[in-house]
């Protein structure tokens, strides 16, 4: 099926409209970065599916890039005027994006966080996500176990996703670094660590050249690098490439989130050495029932127990296990993997 691009304004928001069920069904809005990192597609998968599961007409937006802000805006602001009933959104500008949202709200409508929650993360009525922080932790521990004594000497380099470190890229940094031992200081700060094992942080805006770019940046800062945190696989992918290009490809190892199909691949060879798999197709499955049931009935959805936030799983994967911490292996990710 193809859908109809729509450019409003200078940042040219893409809108992506499921075709209207029923002149009365309702209407749920799906609002994602961009609409081609695998991990959107899989989520907008399961929102379309799961939508004409439950009668629901979908209307889909994304911006062109990620950190589009203002495409989300318009996107917001466009719900509104359609009289939807719910919005779902991956915010880019997590603090931003707020009092549009609360328009929203204002006028009526649920809004669902998926993946990255807003700030303050209460400013949605619900948030359906992995637990970033812990997917953090999981690649930080793995990292630590697997360089053993030379952790304590490592030159670690952070890819990081856009400028304004929304709340998805905070929490994933600084689980990180608690899992691989080093004070984060600030929780809500990406940057203000002292440990001397970090050479510097750059921005990749989540997609492969920016991986590559961000990579060489930092080994121009330090070439001994020998430890490569990443925001999410294709920026790994680039990582690797920048690497590649200067031979040190096998002297340094790269850890990720996500867990797209791709991603686990490289896992497979060797290119990741550990990455943390999400499930986008269930976040938004499950926003798309909660918008069903808010319209429904009034009700709002319920946080797992102990946290704020519906969590949506997170594994470790890997081909090179380490003891204390759980994995499964590529070939069983592979059963689980999108994009």
């Amino acid at each position: 099926m193809k859908y109809p691009l729509i450019a409003l304004g200078a940042t040219a928001l893409v809108a992506l409209s499921s075709p209207v069920l029923a002149q009365d069904a309702t209407t749920v809005c799906l609002i994602t970065k961009t609409d081609t990192n695998p991990f959107f597609v899989k989520m907008k998968e399961g929102a379309e599916a799961k939508a004409e599961e439950l009668g629901l007409n979908l209307q889909s937006y994304a911006g062109r890039v990620d950190g589009d802000h203002e495409a989300q805006v318009q996107a917001v602001e466009s719900c509104i005027a359609a009289g939807a009933k719910g919005i779902l959104i991956t915010p880019s500008n997590t603090q931003a994006i707020v009092p549009v949202l609360k328009q929203a709200q204002d006028a009526g409508m649920i809004v669902i966080a998926l993946d990255t929650p807003l700030e303050p993360a209460e400013a949605a009525d619900a948030t359906f996500a992995t637990d970033n922080f812990r997917a953090g932790v999981l690649i930080g521990e793995w990292a630590k176990a697997k360089m053993g004594e030379d952790a304590a000497d490592a030159k670690i380099a952070f890819l990081d996703l856009t400028p304004s470190n929304p709340s998805v890229a905070v929490l994933r940094d600084q689980g990180f670094m608690q899992g691989f031992g080093i004070d984060v200081k600030d929780e809500n700060v990406v940057g203000d660590e002292e440990d001397d094992r970090i050479v510097g942080h750059d921005v990749t805006n989540g997609n492969e050249e920016g991986g590559r770019q961000a990579m060489e940046n930092l080994l121009q800062q330090d070439p001994s690098i020998n430890l490569v945190y990443t925001i999410n696989e294709p920026a790994a992918a680039g990582a690797y490439e920048a690497l590649k290009a200067v031979g040190m490809e096998g002297n340094v190892t790269i850890v990720s989130v996500d867990g797209g199909c791709p991603g686990v691949q490289n896992v497979e060879e060797g290119i990741i050495g550990a990455t943390s798999m999400q499930y986008p197709l269930k976040m938004a499955a499950l926003g798309v029932e909660a918008v069903a049931e808010f319209a429904k009935s009034g009700a709002m959805p319920e946080a797992s127990e102990g946290l704020t936030f519906t969590d949506t799983g997170v594994d470790l994967v890997t081909d090179a296990p380490v003891d204390g911490v759980d994995s499964m292996t590529s070939a069983d990710a592979k059963a689980q993997c999108w994009g």
